[in-house]
């Protein structure tokens, strides 16, 4: 066996491959930036920074509410839609990117956008470091007013990613191009920090005509000073990570009745069980649904009719059982369920 033996890495200004280290000590292999602290794998403190998961299917237009998965809108009351789009043809490295779009006739100009809020026990151990945030996005050729992303860094636990105890925030102003272009920024961590969101805002001016909007992808928070390449998660990777926070019994966008066809349970009085795909984050709200609307206790009885007096036997982290004390010899209970543990 063979040992190399090296006493000093010099460091290069190559750039025609191998390895270089700058001053800084920063390590390129092969033009790829290495991290510069953390872990080589499981960098990102963003879920669905690809925007790949969309549960709750369609879009989404109302403020304070959750669209494309972990990603809540916020602000003023602007008109607004914000969207899952298909972006490979001009991105190529995503096939996805969200999209946020001001109503065409809209002339509210308050400050309104999107934010993901980082749960505590993802942010021990980050007070005093730093984080480095790197995302592309691009413009609507009528985009009209200014685009911008925030550090929100807080000193409570889960609470309200965008109302923490202690709240102080970092905010940077681009000049948004038409063309995907690629951002980044190192912050300092703040003493005593527990609990951080990334946010992206608008603040408009004028009346919003066509083409008013702008696209985030590929979104990533590290630790250290480097941004580097965007960590590609799987598909079922991220969906779980999600699913931590929010699920459902069938992915995707539903009205009522199609939602008690997901979950058909045996016939006469039924005791209705399911587990989460995962421990999720907290005791989730759970609503269940009938062919009319989804509320507590909501099920129906096929052919028969729909109920409301479903009772709760258990509501934890992994399970939920509901009584359904309406019942038919002849007929299957049948609903679906939507479970919320978001911050």
């Amino acid at each position: 066996m063979s040992t190399l033996r090296v006493n000093t890495l010099q460091n290069t200004s190559t750039t025609d491959g191998g390895i270089s280290i700058d001053t800084s000590g920063h390590v390129t292999v092969d033009g790829v930036a290495m991290p510069s602290s953390g872990p080589l794998s499981n960098r990102n403190l963003i879920i669905n920074g690809n925007f790949a998961i969309n549960q709750r299917g369609g879009s989404n237009t109302t403020i304070n509410t959750y669209a494309l998965d972990r990603w809540r809108s916020y602000g003023g009351a602007m008109g607004f839609t914000i969207s899952q789009q298909d972006v490979l043809s001009t991105l190529s490295t995503s096939r996805y990117a969200m999209r946020f779009q001001r109503t065409s006739g809209n002339t509210q100009t308050n400050n309104t956008g999107v934010a993901q809020g980082i749960e505590s026990k993802n942010c021990e151990g980050l007070a005093g470091t730093q984080l480095t945030l790197s995302f592309k996005a691009r413009a609507g050729a009528n985009l009209s007013g200014d685009f911008g992303y925030i550090f929100f860094f807080g000193t409570g636990t889960d609470e309200n990613p965008l109302g923490m105890t202690g709240q102080t925030s970092d905010v940077t102003s681009v000049v948004a191009s038409t063309d995907w272009t690629s951002y980044t920024k190192t912050v300092t961590v703040p003493a005593g920090t527990t609990q951080i969101t990334i946010g992206f805002s608008y603040t408009p001016s004028g009346t919003a005509g066509t083409n008013d909007w702008f696209e985030i992808a590929e979104v990533q928070v590290e630790r250290g000073s480097v941004a580097t390449p965007f960590e590609h998660r799987s598909y079922g990777d991220e969906l779980l990570r999600c699913q931590r926070y929010y699920c459902q019994s069938v992915p995707g966008s539903r009205t009522a009745s199609s939602m008690t066809n997901e979950m058909l349970f045996g016939r006469g009085e039924s005791y209705l069980s399911w587990t989460y795909p995962v421990i999720m984050r907290a005791v989730p709200s759970v609503v269940t649904s009938n062919d009319n609307g989804t509320g507590a206790g909501y099920y129906t009885v096929t052919s028969v009719n729909n109920y409301t007096n479903g009772t709760v036997l258990r509501n934890g982290v992994n399970q939920y059982s509901l009584l359904t004390p309406s019942s038919n010899a002849s007929y299957n209970t049948k609903t679906g369920y939507n479970a919320d543990a978001e911050l």
